[in-house]
């Protein structure tokens, strides 16, 4: 499998506080896990293009998920979209053991990859993070997709580690979300038929993608999928007059992710277009003070969607 193309980070939709579950619903010591919002959100990707998606990653709030919402929403997603765009599965732990057994979890649930961070708190070595990564894909039953992020992991996994697991058979390609060029170059000197570069950040993949990265891992694609999927396939084309005009329009919608931790921003998009409301904490709503740029991008969101369905 060779994942590309335009790729959701799903986020995860909780039902109001002071909403009641309806049936098929979770319910929950606090907001309970919408899952008739999930299953718009899943319908909508499919339905504008998106090419793959993440449960339960870190915009998924995958640690705010107990096993039962995990398998859930696992379960639908599969169900909805098997046989039309891979899914992958967030497992990532802190530690190799869990990993391991949460891959194995996925790998029945029927996911198609499993997503990886670097274990996060722990800070590894470079030695550790080659030991974890052989551990997890040669016992966990699934495809490993590495997973860069260290602005929340505090460990960096290095190109030249990366170098060392590329040619294991189910290691399959990494997401990086060091939005450096030079970064970014370093790893698509190791890209391959069954290792795919992949960027995780929104506000630089179409930098990536027009120096050969194979796609994006996006948080802004839950809110705008035709648009992102727009991107990418101008990006990927190499068409880069036209993707740098498109990307100049994407641009205040991804500096808007940004104001709070995410998935905080993305979730007041999606509550704003009907899909969940909330979030658990130690996560809180938007602040008010943003108010004015969530009604301004509602409305570039649903241009950038019209003008992609119509380009």
């Amino acid at each position: 499998m060779h994942l590309s193309g335009s790729i959701t980070a799903l986020a995860t939709p909780f039902l109001s506080a002071s909403r009641p579950p309806a049936p098929g619903d979770i319910p929950h010591g606090q907001p309970g896990v919408d899952m008739a919002a999930w299953h718009r959100l899943l319908q909508t990707q499919r339905a504008q293009g998106t090419q793959a998606v993440v449960v339960a990653g870190s915009t998924g709030e995958a640690n705010a998920l107990d096993d039962e919402e995990y398998a859930a929403l696992l379960t639908a997603a599969v169900g909805t979209l098997r046989g039309q765009m891979p899914v992958l599965a967030g497992t990532g732990t802190s530690n190799t053991a869990k990993t391991i057994a949460a891959t194995r979890r996925a790998a029945a649930l029927g996911a198609d990859v499993a997503l990886v961070v670097t274990p996060p708190y722990v800070r590894p070595t470079q030695a550790g993070l080659i030991a974890h990564y052989r551990a997890v894909a040669d016992e966990g039953d699934l495809p490993v997709l590495l997973y860069n992020v260290p602005g929340r992991t505090g460990c960096d996994l290095l190109p030249e580690t990366v170098a060392q697991l590329v040619d294991h058979p189910r290691i399959v390609g990494i997401k990086e979300a060091v939005a450096t060029p030079e970064r970014m170059q370093a790893l698509l000197a190791l890209r391959a038929p069954g290792f795919a570069v992949l960027s995780g950040d929104d506000p630089t993949a179409m930098r990536a993608m027009l120096a050969g990265a194979d796609g994006t891992i996006s948080v802004a694609s839950n809110v705008l999928p035709a648009a992102f999927r727009r991107l990418c396939d101008l990006a990927r084309a190499g068409r880069s007059e036209a993707a740098a005009a498109w990307d100049a329009r994407l641009q205040p919608v991804f500096d808007f992710l940004g104001v709070e931790p995410n998935p905080i921003p993305v979730k007041a998009v999606l509550a704003a277009q009907g899909i969940g409301d909330g979030l658990r904490l130690p996560l809180t709503t938007l602040s008010p003070v943003h108010a004015d740029a969530l009604a301004q991008v509602l409305a570039a969101v649903e241009a950038l969607e019209r003008d992609a369905a119509s380009a």
